[in-house]
Order: structure tokens, then sequence, then C-alpha cells
């Protein structure tokens, strides 16, 4: 039964869902006519939030192309490709190609949010490896897969609220910062993640494809299947009749090496003088300088890249527009109108609840959980102080990461509905293949309702 209300699904939101740039012009529209009816924005107010908006995640949309195209390098090298090839001779069941980048993909989105190309690398190389598998399915595994990252190492709130002087401290509103062990050391997140490591896989399992398969050759643009040449033999054909300086210089491993032992050495310094301390620049340096490494000459390591970066078009254009949505929220404090609405409806029992309903729906114009918690997350704290009364330290801080991180699962699982962070999937997946959005992610939505279901129950009842 949920196998065929999974194809349902599936053929409803290729009817319903708009290119990912469609549905970000769409949300533009709405948020600024929101603005403009709930706050009383002019519209000068509004568009002049759009435009100073468009500007604010270039860094971030820069960090997100760069992990992107260096994750993928890693994965068109020699030796990445021979270790996949081992791990897919042991693979001969598509079923056991979907629990394998389910379940891979959760784990590997518990150390980074970046590693999330490793993922839809491994899934589309056994897809190429493993007959029968239903690709736009698979694709779809491996997005939900990356929804586990809010609680892992790099879950942006809690990180943040753990960030000496973060804006809740330089507001007054809080006086001390919040130890990620109150927040992802919680018995509440242990859970969640439980969930996502055994309710995830149970429920794709049940609503995959059954009576039909679409192959990743049967998707190629081409039409063929024939495979392409290895970076190596591209590199190769690239060079000039006889022996150039050129072609000495663009094939040479030692000029490669200098800089990748300039790189190891400062990855050893870095991590031992900080420890495990993750962030995404030092996640796109570690992939760089392994990248260089496994390719062993700048010309393979260009042509890599090159490849790479073949299919990033809609993370560059489309992110600006983000941007300039979660600009006009700010800009207009239509944001912080829609918390303290929120707040003045509900009682402290009942705060993380709400607060889980309006991360989810405020995600949808703000599909950043940084970004949106610095919208949204100054009245939910100061809502929690006013409710709670004279309270001590401990339980303040006790009931406001509650609130953060009914906030932060909520913000994440509505990713499932809205397109843009498959952005972070299709350009490995969907490269040189027929594969919209709107083909895998009716896929989803039945596993969205059931973790939406479990974790707002978890949230409303279960203790921190």
């Amino acid at each position: 039964m949920l196998a065929r209300i999974g194809g349902w699904c599936a053929e409803e939101f290729k009817r319903w869902l708009p290119d990912p740039f469609v549905f970000a012009v769409l949300l533009t529209i709405v948020t600024a006519l929101t603005a403009i009816v709930w706050v009383g924005a002019s519209p000068v107010e509004v568009i002049s939030g759009w435009y100073d908006g468009l500007w604010m995640l270039l860094a971030f949309g820069m960090q997100m192309v760069l992990i992107l195209v260096t994750g993928y390098a890693i994965a068109l090298s020699a030796p990445v490709a021979h270790v996949i090839d081992k791990l897919a001779a042991r693979i001969t069941r598509p079923g056991t190609v979907y629990l394998v980048v389910l379940v891979g993909g959760v784990l590997l989105i518990l150390i980074s949010w970046g590693w999330v190309v490793l993922t839809a690398v491994l899934g589309r190389e056994l897809a190429r490896r493993v007959r029968g598998v239903h690709y736009p399915f698979l694709v779809a595994c491996a997005y939900l897969s990356s929804n586990a990252w809010v609680v892992g190492l790099s879950s942006s709130i809690p990180l943040l609220l753990n960030t000496p002087g973060n804006f809740l401290i330089e507001a007054g509103l809080l006086q001390s910062t919040i130890p990620t062990s109150a927040t992802l050391g919680s018995p509440l997140n242990l859970v969640v993640l439980l969930v996502y490591l055994t309710v995830t896989p149970s429920v794709m399992w049940l609503v995959r494809p059954r009576h039909e398969t679409v192959e990743i050759d049967d998707l190629r643009a081409d039409g063929a299947v024939a495979a392409a040449a290895t970076v190596a033999e591209e590199a190769e054909s690239m060079r000039q009749p006889g022996r150039t300086y050129s072609d000495r210089a663009n094939t040479s491993a030692i000029l490669q090496m200098v800089v990748v032992a300039m790189g190891l050495a400062y990855l050893v310094v870095h991590f031992a003088r900080k420890g495990f301390d993750l962030d995404l620049n030092i996640m796109i340096f570690a992939f760089l300088i392994f990248g260089m490494l496994l390719h062993r000459t700048p010309i393979r390591y260009v042509v890599a890249m090159s490849r790479a970066c073949s299919n990033i078009s809609g993370i560059v254009f489309q992110y600006p527009f983000y941007a300039g949505i979660m600009g006009i929220m700010m800009a207009t404090g239509l944001g912080k109108a829609m918390a303290v609405w929120m707040a003045s409806k509900v009682t402290l029992a009942t705060l993380p609840a709400a607060a889980y309903v309006l991360g989810a729906v405020v995600n949808f114009s703000i599909p950043s959980a940084g970004g949106e918690w610095a919208v949204i997350g100054p009245p939910l704290v100061e809502a929690v102080r006013e409710l709670a009364g004279p309270v001590g330290t401990g339980e303040l801080t006790r009931h406001v990461a509650r609130v953060a991180m009914a906030v932060a699962y909520g913000e994440t699982l509505t990713n499932l509905l809205q397109p843009f962070f498959l952005l972070t999937v299709l350009p490995v997946m969907g490269a040189g293949i027929r594969l919209q959005a709107r083909d895998l992610m009716g896929y989803v939505f039945v596993p969205f309702l059931a973790l939406f279901v479990i974790i707002g129950m978890l949230v409303a009842f279960f203790p921190m």
C-alpha cells in the first residue's frame, strides 16, 4: 500500500512541482506580499530589503559550490573509483544499494553536512555498477539521508549557541553560552538520531518502486550508454606532440605534491591545536588537498574540477534569490512578527512544539538554519524568559536548548518539501543526465510525514 502511495506522490509531484528557480521566484513574491499585509511594510522597504539581502549569502554560496566540486573531484580519482568498484562487487541487489545510501548517508552527514557530496558520489557510482537501481528513487534516498545533518556535529544552531559572544549574549537574552552537551548531546537529540537511522530506511523501504526501473543509463542526456573517458585518459589526450615544457609542467607530480605537503602540514597543525574542529572552510581545504593528492598531477586535477563544475549553475544563481527572501524577512520585521505572534499564543510547556512548527514554516522563506535562528531566535528566547519566570540558570538553559533544537528540527524537515537544498545533491547525481527535482521529490513526501509526526511528538513530550 505504501509503495502505491509513494508512486502516486511521485507522479503528483511531477505534475505540480515547478523548477527550483520558479519555486524561489514564487516564494519571493509570497514573502513580499506577506510583509506588506502582515507588518504593514511599504513596497520600498520590501524591495530595499530584498536587494540588500541578495548579497547576504555570497560567501556561503561560494562555500557550497566549493564543497560540492572539491568533493566530486575526489570521487573522480582512480583510488576512489577502485574502492567503489570493490564495494559494488559485494552489492548485487538494488534494495541493498538503497539501504547503503540511506544509512551510510546519515552516518556521513553526522560529521559535516558538506559530506552529502560523498553520499551523492557513492550513490551515483553504485547505480552505474549495480543493475536494476531505480535512479530517481536513489537520488531521493541520498537527499533524505542528508536531512539528519541537524543532529550532527555541523548543526548550525547548537554551534551558534555555543559560540562566545553570540548575538543572544550581546542582546542580553543569555548570560553565557549553551554547551553542545545540552543540545547535540541531549537525550532528545540522541533519540532523534535513532529515528533517522531506523524510521527513514524503514519507510523508504516500504515506498520503494516495485514494478518499474529507471536506471541511470536510461536518463543519459545524449541517450548513449558508453562510458566516458577517465580523467587520466582525457588528461593524456591533451598532450602536445613531442615533449614540451608546458606538458612537463602540466604532468609534474612534484609541483602538485609540494602544495599537497603544505596543505597536509596545515591540517595536522589545525587539528593538533583545535581538536576535531570542523567548519566549512577546513572541510573545503581538506577536500582540495586530498583531491590534489589522489589525482597526482595538475592537469588531471584540472580535468576533474572541470567535470565537477559542469552542473552547479543552480546554486550559483539561485542562492542570491533565497538570500533576498531572507533580506525581506529581516528588513521588514516579518520574521520577528511571526515569532512574537506564535509565542503569545502558547505556554512554556507548549512553546517547543510551537517553535517546531514555526521553524518548519519560516524555513520556506529562510532556508538557512543559522539565518532563520538570527531572525526568530531572539523573540523565542525572550518568550522563554517571560514564561519561565525567575528560574535558575541551568533551568533556563534547558528550556532555551529545547526550543532551539525544536526550531532546528522543524527547519530541517521542511527541506524535504522544497527543492532548494536538493541543489547539494543534483550537481553530482544529475550530471549528464535528464533529471529534475520534480522527478524525485514525491518519493520523500511519505517519509517527511512520518518524520514530522514522530519528531514533533518527541519535541512535545520527550525529556530534554
